[in-house]
This record gives structure tokens, sequence and C-alpha cells, in this order.
């Protein structure tokens, strides 16, 4: 069980934060959805950049473009800080809007995934994507229901998704090559309220998984078995990430309260 003291509240009174990621140069960025935000926190200071809809996860690219899902327009679409200008990158998948877009990353090769969660935990329509501009794009239904977090082990050749519908954890091979996810099996399940929302591991190979409506952080050992848990003083974590610097340790969005919280440890993230 964690203290008190290995927590600290960087932020409080934001607007549904969700998906922590850090720049190249260090610098923490997360959204707000309820007021459209892509925001950003370094030295103890809060920058907004306002991008409208409803910014749901973030992630980076090699060049630094700051990709995020857009859960009102329902789009991909992407921020450059430098230019400080957004563009809708993914909208359709065939001839359908996107359903949801909730959360994304990017592969060993730089192709990009993304779940669609659907609005509805129980009714199935869930699924998430591969795209890359020369490949297009694939949709894999396998975890229909409300498919959410996801995120690669170190060698990039596992995918974790998190079905919250569900409440669990899948795992499967991931050929970036073909766009294929094979094998896919229950790596564990969270139980809680809810389930399980944004998922991170450490450089160690811990699995920490963001459980909405419990006011905890499970932390996973590599055979889905419950390593430990962070408590928090809300009830809804959103997503977490680990600070690759060292700086901030692990970083949790936390909905209930508004908060960005830094849980104080040594180990780092994977890049």
């Amino acid at each position: 069980m964690n203290k008190l003291s290995d927590m600290s509240v960087l932020l409080e009174n934001l607007q549904f934060p969700e998906g922590p990621a850090f720049d190249s140069k260090g610098t923490l960025w997360f959204v707000e959805q309820q007021n459209g935000s892509l925001s950003e926190y370094s030295d103890g200071e809060l920058k907004r950049h306002v991008v409208g809809g409803r910014p749901n996860a973030i992630a980076f690219d090699r060049e630094g473009l700051l990709w995020f899902c857009d859960s009102l327009r329902n789009e991909i679409r992407t921020y450059d800080p430098v230019s400080d200008s957004t563009k809708t990158v993914i909208s359709h998948l065939g001839s359908e809007t996107l359903n949801l877009p909730n959360d994304l990353a990017f592969d060993a090769q730089g192709n990009l995934l993304f779940t669609c969660s659907g609005k509805e935990l129980h009714k199935g329509d869930g699924y998430f994507c591969a795209w890359s501009p020369t490949k297009g794009m694939v949709k894999i239904d396998s975890v229909p229901f409300y498919p959410n977090g996801l995120a690669f082990d170190q060698d990039k050749t596992v995918l974790y998704v998190a079905e919250t519908g569900t409440k669990h954890i899948w795992k499967g091979q991931w050929d970036s090559g073909d766009f294929t996810w094979k094998n896919p099996e229950i790596f564990t399940n969270t139980g809680g309220p809810i389930g399980p929302d944004g998922i991170a591991f450490d450089e160690e190979g811990l699995l920490y998984v963001a459980v909405f409506g419990s006011s905890k952080v499970h932390v996973y050992q590599q055979n889905g078995k419950l390593h430990r848990e962070i408590n928090l003083p809300g009830a809804n974590p959103t997503n977490c990430a680990f600070d690759p610097y060292g700086r901030l340790g692990l970083v949790i969005t936390e909905a209930e309260k508004g908060q960005l919280i830094s849980y104080k440890t040594t180990l780092r993230g994977i890049l």
C-alpha cells in the first residue's frame, strides 16, 4: 500500500483530465475533455491550447507531432506545438464515421493504433484500428466491449488492450507488417465498479492500469497477477504515464477531483 508521502497533487480543478504523455523535451502534456484543451505542464506552470471538440488521449510521433483522439468530432487529429495548428487526419472507417475514438499509440514501425470504444460499455460495437499513410487502415474487432487504453510491451511485439465493458485486459502478438493481432488472450481481469481505462508499462515490465471508479491504479506482474495497488484521493483515475526523465515518477490523471498526480517512484516508462 502506498503512503500519502509518495504522492503529490501537481494540479487540481482540471476539466476531466486524461491522456498524459511526455514530449522529447520532457514537458508533460495531457488533455482536458470538458474544455477542449491540450494542456501543457512545465516547471509548475499550466498552459492550455484550446483545440475544441473533446480530446481524449494523446501520443507523440517521432517528429514531435502530437496526435490526439477527438471523441466529440469522432476524429483523429494532430497538433503542431511549433505552429500552434491542428489538422484532422482520420475521420472515417470506410464510409462510416469513427465510433468514439478513445486512445492511441504508435508501434515499433511508427504505425498508428487507436481504439474506438463506442458510447456504451456493453453494446459490443467497439474496435481498434491500425493505420499508416502508406498502408491505409485495418479494423480489428476482437475486443468489442468498449476497448479503451492500449500499450505495447518493452519489445513492442505484444499489444495490450483494456476492454472496459468486460473488465478484461487482453494481450496478443502484434505484427506491424500486416497489421494483425495474433492469438489474443485475457491477460487479467481488473474488477472494479466500472473497469480499466488507460494503461502503461514501467521499465521492469509491470503494467499499471487506471481502474475507473475504484480510486486505484492496479499494478500487474507479467503473469497477470496483481502485484499491488496505488490508492488515490479521487474515485476516477483515467490514465497514467511514466516520466521517462525520472522527475515526476508515475503521472496519473483523475477525473472526479480533476487532479494531475505525481506518484513517487524511481522507475521509468518505455519510450
